[in-house]
């Protein structure tokens, strides 16, 4: 009996370890763009599908947030917002932060929770997190929302508040946060899988990292009143993006150029990494989680 022989062009894929040092697989994303479009509709779709409130608590956690702030460091510690609301000001501060927060956190556990997947069945595994990303950008309009609400209200009560001409740029710093979040959660995610105390410390990093990102504060207050540490603040990346943010929408604080160019080249490296290490991981990860 005679067997045609098959060519490569028989096939319309064909999977084939993963051989070159560093690779987005962007086009295989790509191809799984079904997939992706699925896993954003299990993670918007699931994570409140048991509770009463549902989506509701989108809404809480923002507001509860910024009044606890504005009690404890504006009434109580006597940090001063300037003409800019302390609520309004507190509110701008933790709605971008939350989307990194969310991101973070939700990246930084791809491998755990979707061992069942991985191990089962092909996808580009990067299509995991790149899912918790976009599906929190729904997370983010809705609390964005909410600070539009509340921003029409105060100035519509005579707040100084204004929109700066830079605000046009906002969806990119927006961007920039999700990759920073992506990039540093891919790491934690590869770094669960053979050392788990970092699943335990990833909580308490968050909070401790929030108060050294200037979300509660203006830059400019920890350099005046506490000097000898305000490099804790000036070379945290995040602390640029929230003093960005807040420039655009409320027109206070300042802009520096230099801290967004930084900002920009840690997160091109902390993406770039994160990438690296998870492709390495991904291959073998399997036997340890």
């Amino acid at each position: 009996m005679n067997y045609q022989e098959k060519t490569d062009t028989d096939w319309l894929f064909e999977i084939t370890p993963k051989n070159k040092f560093f690779s987005l697989n962007l086009n295989e994303v790509w191809q799984y763009r079904d997939l992706l479009l699925l896993f954003v509709k299990r993670d918007v779709v699931t994570v409140y599908k048991q509770t009463v409130l549902g989506p509701l608590w989108y809404l809480i956690q923002p507001l509860f947030t910024s009044i606890t702030f504005t009690i404890i460091f504006n009434n109580l510690a006597g940090i001063s917002t300037g003409t800019v609301p302390p609520f309004l000001f507190n509110l701008a501060g933790i709605t971008v932060w939350n989307y990194f927060t969310a991101c973070l956190t939700g990246t930084s556990n791809t491998f755990g929770a979707n061992a069942g997947i991985f191990g089962k069945v092909y996808f580009p595994r990067l299509i995991v997190p790149i899912s918790i990303v976009i599906s929190n950008l729904i997370k983010f309009g809705i609390q964005f929302l909410i600070f539009i609400v509340f921003y029409i209200y105060y100035y519509s009560q005579g707040a100084l508040v204004s929109l700066n001409a830079a605000a046009a740029f906002f969806p990119l710093l927006i961007v920039l946060m999700g990759v920073l979040g992506l990039g540093l959660g891919m790491i934690i995610s590869s770094l669960v899988t053979k050392y788990r105390d970092f699943s335990y410390l990833i909580g308490f990093g968050v909070q401790l990292l929030m108060y050294l990102s200037a979300v509660m504060y203006p830059m400019a207050l920890i350099k005046e009143k506490i000097p000898s540490y305000g490099w804790l603040v000036q070379y945290n990346p995040l602390a640029y993006v929230i003093e960005t943010a807040r420039y655009m929408l409320l027109n206070v604080g300042q802009i520096s150029v230099f801290g967004l160019l930084y900002t920009f080249a840690v997160t091109v490296i902390v993406f770039l990494v994160g990438v690296l290490i998870f492709n390495k991981t991904e291959k073998s990860f399997i036997d340890t989680v």
